[in-house]
């Protein structure tokens, strides 16, 4: 857990180097309902540009538990509408209502994992590509859901704002972007 934890820490102190995100700007393990199970981040980040962003982060978790954690993202963005509405409005789901705030065109919030290295795993590049070919599997990857990755190595020393995510399901290979650069969900 401690590894973890400082794992977390080092992305927060990247982002907010960068200046993309402060660093009291974040929440860490909030609770998400789904219609499932309750879906919950390692971390969320009000971004610099108003948005926000989930962020995971992996040092051992199997490859099938971080695609059902992908799979979670995928039943809280399609969840149906919880929120009560009124004459002005139409009922909302709760991720809209935490996270689109007035604005019905904001996308739901790209999903950033982490690759952190740990002893006894494959390096974290070898960990990213390898959830790349699993995630692309997942139904809402590259539609409704951006998914971006990095190594964290790569992240703590290029920054958050850097050329360092990997877009999963792009059809671009290894190309990889700065987090502004990321393709909006539909």
């Amino acid at each position: 857990m401690r590894e973890h934890g400082l794992a977390l820490v080092d992305t927060v102190v990247a982002f907010h180097q960068a200046e993309v995100a402060d660093h009291a700007d974040w929440q860490v393990e909030v609770a998400h309902p789904t219609p499932a199970k309750n879906l919950i981040p390692d971390g969320v980040v009000l971004l610099a540009s108003g948005s926000s962003a989930f962020v995971e982060i992996d040092r051992t978790m199997s490859y099938a538990r971080l695609v059902a954690k992908l799979e979670r993202y995928d039943a809280y963005r399609n969840a149906p509408a919880s929120g009560r509405g009124n004459a002005a409005r139409a009922p909302r789901s709760h991720w809209q209502e935490t996270y689109a705030g007035l604005s019905l065109e904001r996308p739901f919030p790209p999903v950033l994992f982490v690759f952190a290295p740990a002893p006894s795993r494959a390096a974290p590049t070898t960990r990213e590509a390898a959830f790349h070919e699993r995630a692309r599997r997942v139904g809402s990857v590259t539609y409704r859901l951006t998914v971006a990755t990095t190594p964290l190595p790569l992240l703590t020393r290029d920054r958050a704002d850097g050329r360092v995510w990997r877009v999963v399901g792009n059809g671009h290979g290894e190309e990889r972007r700065a987090l502004a650069a990321l393709p909006k969900a539909r």
